[in-house]
């Protein structure tokens, strides 16, 4: 015979229910809640569609970097997949590197090798 079902069992099936809507309620309030209603699933670089669980792939990402700037209409936010989200990043922390801005902690480093420094010396000895 199988066993009976107690109500501790239901109980405990619809907290588990409760905990879930308010997690997605939760979710929801969130920018990112609101970014994947406002828009279509699909990374805007490389266009890849997103659905069911592929969507954790989905990031959003702030156009001006500033992740407390979240307007109400979207406008700083594009949908992103995580590829093109670290590659959206990694191009601003070598485009410092180029500037001489090393990130915090770290030096750029600067090369003091001058491979030519001594060839117009070096042609003049191989003049007849």
């Amino acid at each position: 015979m199988p066993p009976k079902k107690t109500g501790s069992g239901s109980d405990k099936l619809d907290r588990v229910i409760a905990e879930a809507r308010q997690d997605r309620e939760r979710m929801e309030k969130t920018y990112r809640g609101r970014a994947l209603k406002m828009f279509p699933w699909i990374c805007a670089r490389c266009g890849r569609e997103f659905s069911g669980k592929k969507v954790r792939e989905l990031t959003v990402h702030h156009k001006d970097h500033n992740h407390d700037n979240n307007p109400p209409d979207g406008s700083n936010w594009e949908l992103l997949c995580i590829y093109c989200h670290d590659n959206e990043h990694s191009r601003d922390q070598v485009a410092q590197w180029y500037d001489g801005d090393a990130p915090a902690g770290e030096e750029a480093v600067v090369s003091d090798n001058k491979p030519f420094a001594i060839l117009k010396e070096l042609l003049k000895s191989k003049k007849p």
